[in-house]
Formats: C-alpha cells, structure tokens, sequence
C-alpha cells in the first residue's frame, strides 16, 4: 500500500457520548453525565488510549487548519503514536476542559477520583464499540488514570505505558497545589476568577520546569517599575498564567487539581503489564516515588531518563518518547 493511499484511508471521528448517571469513588452522585471523544486513525487498527495532564483534552494534534495539539509530535502520522498504523483514541476529562460534563461555579461538584475518569472510559468503550484496548499512554494525571484503570479493567488493556505518574501524589507536589487552589478561591470571593488563575498557573508553572533550565533562561536583572523590581522569570510566568486564564475555568482548574492530589492506588493490584518512565529532574513526581510505584507492581520495565524540562518532558522530549514507545506499538502492522 503506497503512503498516499494508506493516509486517504485515516479517519477522524468526534462525538459526545451520553454515560447516564455516575456514582463517585469519593461518594456523592452525578447525573446524566456525557464524555466528548475523538478517535483518529487506521480503521479497523488497535486502539491505544492517549491522556496528559488536567489542561489536555481530545485534540492530541492538529489537522490542516487546526491549532496544534497538545501532544503534537507525539501522537500523528510518523509519530511515536503513529495514526497510519492505529486508531488513536482520546477524550475530554470528566471536569475539565472542552465538551464533557463540567462543573461550574454556580454549580459545585463532589470529589472526583481518577477513578471515575476510569469508569466512564470504560462506559465510552463500550458505547462506541471498542472492545479493548492495546494499550494506554497516559502522562501526568493521565498516568494516574491509566493506573486506577487497569486496577479496575484489566481485562479491557493489553498494556500501559505511564508517564511521570506514582502510586499516590507526593505531600510536597499537594502542599504546592493546596496553595494554587486557596489562589483561585480567595480570588473567586472578590469576583476576581482570571486573576486567581493567572496567579495558580504562574506558581505551577515553576513546578512543572527544572531549576536547571529555569538559571538559563532567566538569570537575567530586574527591571524596575515605580521601584518595584520586576524579574524575567516573573514576567515568564504571569504570562504563561495570563493565557491559562483565558482558556481554563476556576471550576475546572479546582475540580482536577484536587482530584490529582486524591490519586492514589494499589500498584500491587495492577496485573497489566507496564512500561513506566521517570525524570530525574521531575520535581511534582520525584524519581523515588516512580521507583516505589515500580517496585510494587507485578509486570514492570522502569526507564529512567533525565531533561532539562522536569515535569514537562512528556511534552517536549518526542524523540525520546518515539524511542521508549516503539516495542508497544512496534508489533502492529
């Protein structure tokens, strides 16, 4: 089969799924929830399931006059997570960005664990008729989904591949996020959502990078304005906060942010095989908390890798990705 006809052949499908009523992990009910999906691909391919962080949503990557993706490089044609040889399936976490249920401010939610996340993913397969998956890549929170996962269904994943994600949050990564979020509801009570969030991504943003890249890029002086001193990692992150404000509800942002910090589960309940990566410099996910996950779980290849982009690497580090993902999917033809 020549490239251009094997490319004629991918498809695309988008939909919102209606998944009924949801009873919570942490207690509680929701009713009449809907999860949005996209599948991309080869027809008739294996399914590999792709989740990141609490800002991901279903456009992994970008079609001809599409914005990119947010795994961009990762998940395409000729990607580690190649769509002329699967079907790419992904999804708009339950409280967070896109199209599926979410709460709102007006309108707040009970707990949600990563194990309802694994619920209704088990639901979505169900409802558009994938009987199983080849595997799961899931980075950040989407390991810790792709974790409570296979606890639940391991008779629905052939194989997981987790990214930066442990057996439970560490107290530290939680003591930086508790704070992000008392941000945003002390903000929220002066009617003041944008800046709240403006200032909760800024200070994640200095967790999710390695101090190493942060003294090359930013060692730069101050700057002062009507004497306040104002400093280029500064400048970076009020920026980067800036444009999550404009993108990301205070609802969203408070229901996934404490449902990372409820993750935890029994690694040695998790029969899946899987392949896990760890980053040495990861200050939200540290090296030996990666360690102790593997430790427990029954079927396990632990890579260990270092970058300069810490936390983020699962989204800049592609080569190495294209590299650690191909025994997963190098058997599909």
């Amino acid at each position: 089969m020549s490239e251009s006809s094997s490319k004629s052949k991918l498809q695309k499908k988008d939909g919102v799924a209606p998944l009924g009523p949801l009873a919570l992990h942490h207690g509680g009910k929701l009713d009449d929830v809907a999860l949005a999906w996209r599948l991309v691909g080869q027809p008739g391919s294996p399914t590999v399931l792709a989740m990141g962080g609490i800002s991901a949503h279903r456009q992994t990557h970008s079609d001809v006059g599409e914005a990119p993706g947010w795994w961009q490089g990762v998940v395409g044609e000729g990607c580690a997570l190649d769509t002329t040889r699967l079907q790419v399936l992904s999804f708009d976490y339950l409280g967070g960005w896109g199209e599926s249920s979410a709460p709102t401010l007006d309108q707040a939610w009970p707990a949600i664990s990563p194990f309802d996340q694994a619920e209704l993913i088990g639901r979505l397969l169900k409802a558009i008729n994938i009987s199983s998956l080849r595997a799961i890549v899931g980075a950040s929170y989407g390991g810790m989904v792709a974790l409570a996962f296979a606890q639940r269904f391991p008779e629905l994943v052939a194989e997981l591949a987790v990214i930066s994600a442990a057996e439970r949050t560490h107290p530290m990564a939680t003591a930086w996020r508790s704070v992000q979020r008392n941000l945003v509801r002390f903000a929220l009570r002066h009617g003041k959502e944008a800046e709240g969030l403006q200032l909760a991504r800024a200070l994640a943003m200095s967790t999710y990078r390695s101090p190493e890249e942060f003294a090359q890029r930013f060692s730069g002086p101050a700057r002062f304005e009507q004497g306040i001193a104002r400093f280029p990692v500064e400048d970076y992150l009020l920026a980067r906060g800036a444009d999550y404000s404009t993108r990301y509800s205070a609802a969203s942002f408070l229901c996934l942010s404490q449902s990372i910090d409820l993750h935890q589960v029994d690694a040695s309940r998790i029969s899946v095989p899987t392949r896990a990566l760890a980053v040495i410099e990861d200050q939200l996910v540290p090296i030996d908390d990666m360690r102790r996950l593997c430790a427990k779980l029954p079927n396990v290849q632990l890579r260990e890798m270092s970058s300069y982009y810490g936390h983020d690497a699962f989204l800049k580090e592609s080569d190495t990705l294209q590299d650690w993902l191909q025994p997963l999917t190098g058997d599909v033809t």
